[in-house]
């Protein structure tokens, strides 16, 4: 009889937890994963997928009004958002079954439960109150929206979550927040015709992003005819029936249809039962607290992902989660490099990013040259779009190593993830200086940008 039930039991159905329970079972173990409410998680059912399907949705607007200074003739479109609600869902099942398929074919038991923490090596599934033990558990709950403080009016205050599932499109929106979802989200409501208002409480959009990134975003929002409102928050919500009115922290007040915070989300961790398991939380994030191979400070007990609070994305909890399968049970250390991590943020317009900012380069290298331009893409010299795009390059003046790209403007995020290639091999600036040009592409200004913008030298021997 074998000591456990299961080698390996996986609680949440999200992308890292699924890679992980079918890289344990290619292995050989014997895997359960528990999730209580869609295989996929965040990125596959309210995340990623279904926010980049509104956005690609939200651009056919600015294609149609494009398309006269290329010499069509379109008669008036009309949009309809029940329509692409429910084309969304549609989509959003069918990759839900692909993932629950690939599961089921790698030999991994699927439970539809939520599943909690009883000691370090039994679970508890809700469901049907029962129990199994495991030789290994991996925590990959992933996170959930935080709206913030208790406000007068909080309950009218709705998600990412919810705003996949708006029976109507609100005619005006009110959001709180000034990162990824926020902005993707006033690029997606504007692109569908609705009046946005977006509320900071920072000096400026995109915190942590290359300051000329975050300033050419927020022109370029601003020209779409986003309102953007830094240096205050939402301090009070009242409803009016079907309207709303949300009261700022400078005194002024806005009248919307829809209220969305999307000004973070925190670890889920919350009733995981990680105490009883003497499971510990990171203290600076709140998430929970784990070693460079993801192992908790239990020495069989795992988390990955989100639920971690390290760099809470996809792509990253799914590396995550093969390298703990391959340590665990391939009889293989792999440590993942959470260095040099490519990002996007589809905002109109887009956002890509690897490497440091200008800032982050400066700290730590006594040279730094930065290299930039910004440029009217050749679409918008027919149709008539007020448009322009950035692209910089953060270099090491003294060992010429390309340190940083950063582009915002169409096909970014494609561009990026090439060209985070070159900048994970430690690529010179004289690499790039040497690569002949794909003309005509927006790309090709990556390699023959020549012209220092600027030069910064610091003597390090006075610190």
């Amino acid at each position: 009889m074998a000591e456990f039930d299961v080698d390996l039991f996986v609680i949440g159905g999200g992308s890292g937890g699924v890679r992980a329970a079918r890289i344990a079972a290619g292995h050989g173990a014997r895997v359960m994963i528990a999730e209580e409410y869609r295989m996929g998680g965040t990125c596959v059912i309210r995340g990623c997928v279904p926010k980049k399907l509104f956005v690609i949705g939200s651009h056919v607007r600015h294609e149609i009004e494009d398309a006269a200074g290329f010499g069509w003739t379109i008669p008036p479109a009309t949009f309809d958002w029940p329509t692409l609600i429910a084309n969304k869902d549609k989509e959003i099942a069918r990759l839900e079954a692909a993932y629950t398929a690939n599961v089921e074919k790698s030999g991994a038991q699927i439970v539809k439960s939520r599943a909690v923490i009883e000691d370090k090596h039994t679970v508890r599934l809700l469901e049907n109150d029962r129990t199994i033990t495991a030789r290994y558990i991996l925590i990959a709950t992933g996170g959930a929206p935080n709206h913030g403080a208790m406000i007068p009016g909080i309950e009218h205050v709705i998600s990412s979550n919810e705003a996949f599932h708006l029976k109507t499109q609100p005619k005006r929106i009110v959001i709180q927040g000034g990162g990824y979802i926020a902005l993707e989200f006033a690029g997606i409501f504007a692109g569908f015709g609705s009046d946005v208002t977006v509320i900071y409480r920072g000096d400026n959009i995109l915190r942590g992003f290359d300051e000329d990134v975050r300033a050419h975003v927020r022109s370029e929002m601003e020209r779409q005819g986003i309102t953007i409102l830094t240096g205050c928050t939402v301090a009070k919500v009242d409803r009016h029936g079907d309207e709303f009115t949300t009261h700022l922290s400078n005194g002024s007040s806005v009248a919307s249809d829809q209220v969305m915070f999307a000004i973070g989300r925190h670890p889920a961790v919350a009733d995981l039962g990680l105490e009883k398991a003497g499971v510990a939380i990171n203290p600076k994030n709140g998430g929970i607290a784990v070693d460079h191979f993801s192992k908790s400070s239990v020495d069989n007990i795992y988390a990955i992902g989100d639920v971690t609070h390290r760099h809470n994305l996809t792509p990253v909890a799914i590396r995550e989660g093969h390298a703990f399968a391959d340590t665990v049970f391939g009889k293989r250390e792999v440590k993942v490099d959470h260095a040099t991590i490519p990002t996007a943020v589809f905002s109109q317009p887009e956002v890509g990013t690897v490497g440091l900012t200008e800032t982050e380069a400066r700290a730590q290298f006594s040279h730094v040259d930065i290299y930039k331009t910004n440029f009217r893409p050749i679409k918008a010299t027919m149709s008539g779009r007020d448009t322009r795009m950035l692209i910089k390059l953060v270099v090491d003046g003294a060992t010429d190593r390309v340190l940083g790209c950063h582009i915002v403007g169409d096909a970014a995020a494609e561009i990026t993830q090439a060209v985070a290639i070159a900048v994970k091999m430690k690529a010179t600036k004289a690499d790039f200086d040497a690569t002949i040009a794909l003309h005509p592409t927006a790309a090709e200004e990556l390699v023959t940008m020549r012209t220092l913008a600027k030069r910064y030298v610091r003597d390090m021997t006075a610190e």
